[in-house]
Formats: C-alpha cells, sequence, structure tokens
C-alpha cells in the first residue's frame, strides 16, 4: 500500500487507447493468459488488452469457459438478489442520457419524504427483500442529511419479524467528512458510476457547470470514500459512451490504483448498457452501441481479470440475457425493480423513470428462474455483519475460500424466503435444490454444522448467520 498514491489522476487515455490497437493474441499467447486466469490470482493490464483483441468464436468461447469456472470456484452456484429504492430524481445534472437531467420536462418530479421512503421498503420487505439499495439524483434536497436520516429509518423498519439487513448507497460524489458520517450510519458498499473514464468525452456527455461536470473529483471519490472508513466501494461504467475497450482497461486501472493506494480493491463492478431514457437524447443515437456478444466477453474477461470483484447485472438487461450472465462471471443482481420514486407503493406511477427496463418480472419469477438453472439466490449479508468486509473480505475472496460461507449463508436465507414468502411450487423446488446442494458437501464438521442451522430454521428461527 502506497499513501503517496491516492488522491492522483491514474487515467492515462493515450496509453489505454493505445493498448487496444493491434493483433490477435496467437493460440499459445491466449492460452498461456487463460491458465494464468485460472491460478485466481487476476491478470495483468497487458493480458486484459491482449483478450480484448480476441474476435475469433471458439476463442471468445474460451474466455467464457474460464469466466465459469472462475466464477464457480470463487463464489459458487450463488446469485445475491437486492432491490433499488429511488428515493427521488431531481437532479442539478444535466446528463445526456439520462432522464433525471436538470433540463428534462417530461417526467414528474418527486423526492420522497421519511414515510414515503418506509412505505417502499414495507413493500419490499413484504416481497421477501432484505438487501436495499438507496439510489437518488444529486441535488441539495437530498444531501447528507437526508441520506442518513433515510438510512436509519430503513435500518428502524420491522415488518413483522422482517427487517432490511443491508443498505447499500448509490450517491454522488462526497467530502471525507460526509463519507465518515456514511460509514458512522454502517453503510454497506458505497457504489459510484464514473460514467466514462475518457475525460475528453467526459465533458460532452456531462455539461461544465454542474457538478457532474467536474471528471477528476468523481474519479477520486473512492479516495476520499476509503479515506472516510468505507470499507467497500462499488465502481461502474455507463457501456455505449465510448469504445469498451477503453473502459474495460480503465475499470482495470481503477481496480488497480485502489489495491495499491488502500491495499483492496473494489468490492462491486456494475455493468449497465445504455437504455431508453424519456427526455434524454443520447440513447435514440448511441455513440458506441454494445453488442449482446461484445457485452457477454467483456464480463467475462472482468470476471478472471479481477477474481475476487462482485459483478452487479441490473434490470437493465432482459430475462434471457440475465439467466444466460449467470454463467459467465455475474454474482449480484436486482429483482422487481422500479427507477422511480414511490413506484413499489404506486405501480401506476411509472413517468419519472431513470430507465427503461428489460426484465420486468416479479422477484419470485426471477428466483423460479434461478433455480431452474441451478442457481441459489442468496439474500445473505453475513460479511456484513460478521465484519468480513474491506481487506478481510479480499483475503477469503482471492484465495476462493469466501464460498465456504458464501453456500451455507445462502442456504439459509434461501430457506428463510422459500417458507415466509414463496409460493408452494418454488417453495417445492427450491428446498430440493437446497437439499441437493447440501448432499454435495462432503461429510464433515462443516457440514453438521450447516444441518444444524438448516434445522433452526425449520423450528421457525431467523436470520442464521455462518
Amino acid at each position: 500500500m502506497f499513501i503517496e498514491e491516492r488522491n492522483k489522476n491514474f487515467i492515462d487515455r493515450e496509453k489505454l487507447y493505445g493498448m487496444i490497437e493491434g493483433n490477435e493474441p496467437t493460440q499459445s499467447e491466449l492460452n498461456a493468459i487463460l491458465d494464468k486466469a485460472k491460478l485466481l490470482k487476476g491478470l495483468s493490464l497487458e493480458d486484459v488488452a491482449a483478450l480484448l483483441r480476441v474476435k475469433k468464436h471458439d476463442d471468445i468461447r474460451s474466455i467464457m469457459d474460464v469466466a465459469h469456472f472462475v466464477k464457480e470456484a470463487i463464489y459458487g452456484k450463488r446469485l445475491v438478489l437486492f432491490a433499488p429504492v429511488y428515493t427521488g430524481n431531481i437532479c442539478v445534472n444535466n446528463c445526456v442520457y439520462c432522464a433525471f437531467r436538470r433540463d428534462n420536462k417530461k417526467i414528474v418530479r418527486k423526492i420522497l419524504n421519511m414515510d414515503e421512503i418506509e412505505t417502499e421498503c414495507r413493500i419490499l420487505l413484504r416481497d421477501g427483500h432484505k438487501r436495499i439499495l438507496l439510489i437518488c439524483g444529486e441535488s441539495p434536497r437530498n444531501n447528507i442529511d437526508y441520506i442518513c436520516d433515510a438510512i436509519r429509518r430503513v435500518y428502524s423498519i420491522r415488518e413483522g419479524n422482517q427487517n432490511v439487513r443491508r443498505i447499500n448507497v448509490e450517491l454522488a460524489p462526497m467530502s471525507v467528512e460526509d463519507f465518515r458520517r456514511l460509514k458512522a450510519e454502517h453503510i454497506g458498499t458505497y457504489v459510484c458510476f464514473q460514467e466514462t473514464y475518457d475525460p475528453i468525452l467526459y465533458k460532452e456527455y456531462h455539461p461544465q457547470g454542474t457538478p457532474k461536470g467536474d471528471y477528476e473529483n468523481r474519479l477520486l471519490v473512492m479516495d476520499r470514500a476509503m479515506e472516510g472508513g468505507i470499507d467497500d466501494v462499488g465502481l461502474g461504467v455507463l457501456f455505449g459512451l465510448v469504445d469498451y475497450r477503453f473502459e474495460v482497461l480503465a475499470l482495470m486501472e481503477h481496480a488497480n490504483h485502489l489495491e495499491r493506494a488502500f491495499g483492496c480493491g473494489p468490492h462491486t463492478i456494475s455493468f449497465p448498457r445504455i437504455e431508453p431514457a424519456e427526455g434524454a437524447p443520447l440513447p435514440e443515437h448511441i455513440p458506441h452501441a454494445v453488442s449482446d456478444d461484445d457485452f457477454k466477453k467483456i464480463i467475462a474477461i472482468i470476471r478472471i481479470a479481477l477474481p475476487y470483484t462482485g459483478i452487479i447485472l441490473s434490470t437493465r438487461e432482459n430475462d434471457e440475457t440475465r439467466t444466460e450472465l449467470f454463467n459467465y462471471g455475474i454474482s449480484q443482481i436486482s429483482a422487481g425493480s422500479r427507477t422511480n420514486p414511490g413506484a413499489y407503493s404506486d405501480e401506476a406511477e411509472q413517468s419519472g423513470s431513470q430507465f427503461s427496463l428489460g426484465d420486468h418480472r416479479s422477484l419470485e419469477e426471477v428466483i423460479s428462474s434461478m433455480i431452474d438453472s441451478g442457481y441459489i439466490p442468496s439474500f445473505c449479508t453475513g460479511c456484513y455483519r460478521k465484519g468480513r468486509v474491506g481487506h478481510d473480505f479480499m483475503d477469503l475472496a482471492k484465495p476462493g475460500l469466501i464460498k465456504q460461507y458464501c453456500l451455507p449463508n445462502a442456504m439459509f436465507s434461501f430457506r428463510e424466503y422459500l417458507y415466509d414468502f414463496a409460493g408452494e411450487e418454488t417453495r417445492k423446488k427450491g428446498l430440493a435444490l437446497i437439499q441437493k446442494m447440501l448432499n454435495e458437501i462432503p461429510t464433515s464438521e462443516h457440514k453438521t454444522k450447516i444441518e444444524t442451522e438448516i434445522k433452526a430454521i425449520d423450528e421457525g428461527q431467523r436470520d442464521r448467520l455462518f
């Protein structure tokens, strides 16, 4: 860890664009990179640049196969579920791709009060959600005081024997002092998308004179977050703004920068593509549209390059794409989502969404599909509450040891869901999947402990942690 690396611009635009050009790797070069990836130690920037130049279908398939291997080795057959709660769509910025943009007159603007936020969360709790992402436009009306009040209110909610067990936040950049306040409210992951790492094109998409127009302020927000005590941070770009190959290399540089400066890389990376957004001009003519095939390759490359990092896929993507990508790197998904404030309590009120959804299924429909694909849905928040965060999480994730906790806690939280929320058909096949996975665990003290906790859940106990 090198403290002198902190708060310094780490993006060399010319260098990264130069690295995306060149010949495809030879078969022996490709094989060497993929063999290296199977060691679960990650890849270098040069390795990633080489993989981004791969074009042959069979070679891309090889990359995806290794991504499947890495994902299973680190995380096993579990997928974490969460839901976003949009607390407001008023925004002082004017981003050309977003419906929340200041100049958009086509949407109904709203900022939820604390009672309205509570109502939204109660509805999600009744569906079975346990993990919430609080998100809003950038405005003085949803400042740090508002956010802290919202976090406290959400954590205080009790819906029967259910409660929100972890709150992550996706918020505009802030000061170190404000991050310290977020830390004191016991948030999980702080998420902030760079949108694009290209400093020149960034200015085109984010008009100057607005807070978001400051490229470097946004670029270095994770440094301030970690200096403020935030253990886990989440990166992301909006694919379609810039050549995806540049963005992937820039994400690698950001991850490497955090490793050098703080000794801990990103907890998650999100992978949204530009979708239609009411009143936003750019989605009508996406400048660097990413095809489905390239999107799959992007996720597979990041999975093997940063094997310890959670990869998040939102409901921007349709159900078919999401289901396929479970196999090649995705480890967290939103489900049953709405992207406008107040939409869970008033589904008829859809004006004001940030973007169009691709997956409109309910939480249970998503879960049913996951079971059919052999994946166990997880509402687990055990790592956060057991202190397995930041460096401690990485120490377990990098060698693949985190799976020893992920699978049992997924079983426990999913079993709760099946008893408390699921319909009969979902419950039946979900319990069968848990039993199948339990049978595959070799007999040991570890397995006996898991069986003991499952018995406690069957007898009515809740919130069991491993």
